[in-house]
């Protein structure tokens, strides 16, 4: 007996076809994946070395003006070390003289000098000895506020 069915079968859900992970593409993803780790560390590396350079530069002209303070200091060093800053000094603020040479200091005219007038006598006033209070009254007073009973 040849029996057709003449009810559909019972549908299935369609089924989906699941799609497997080739090999193929995990190759891509790691090469995707350390692609993004190098572009990350270049990243870092380049900011780092800009930082640098700019701490270099700044430090190099720190150095510059060291340098040149430096210069400036050993060319007074130098002057004060010689004779000339001495002989300059002798004759500017230490009054002084060579041989034969006179000093000479102006004096301004019609100026006669003050006579000199004794200071006055500076008067100072001893202190009257205040009467002594017992040590017990100044404990009483520190602890109650009221003069201490006689």
């Amino acid at each position: 007996m040849n029996e057709f069915r003449t009810t559909p079968p019972p549908s299935r859900p369609p089924r989906r076809r699941q799609q497997q992970i080739t090999s193929l593409q995990i190759v891509f993803a790691l090469i995707l994946s350390i692609g993004l780790l190098l572009v990350i560390n270049f990243s870092g590396r380049i900011a780092r070395g800009q930082q640098m350079e700019e701490e270099r530069q700044r430090l190099q002209a720190t150095v510059t003006v060291l340098e040149a303070q430096k210069i400036e200091l050993q060319q007074e060093y130098d002057y004060a070390a010689s004779d000339a800053s001495i002989e300059h000094w002798a004759h500017t603020e230490g009054k002084m003289v060579r041989e034969g040479e006179i000093l000479v200091i102006p004096v301004p005219a019609g100026i006669t000098e003050p006579t000199p007038v004794p200071p006055a006598p500076i008067l100072i006033a001893t202190p009257i000895p205040e009467p002594e209070t017992p040590n017990w009254q100044l404990w009483w007073n520190l602890f109650f506020d009221g003069d201490p009973p006689f």
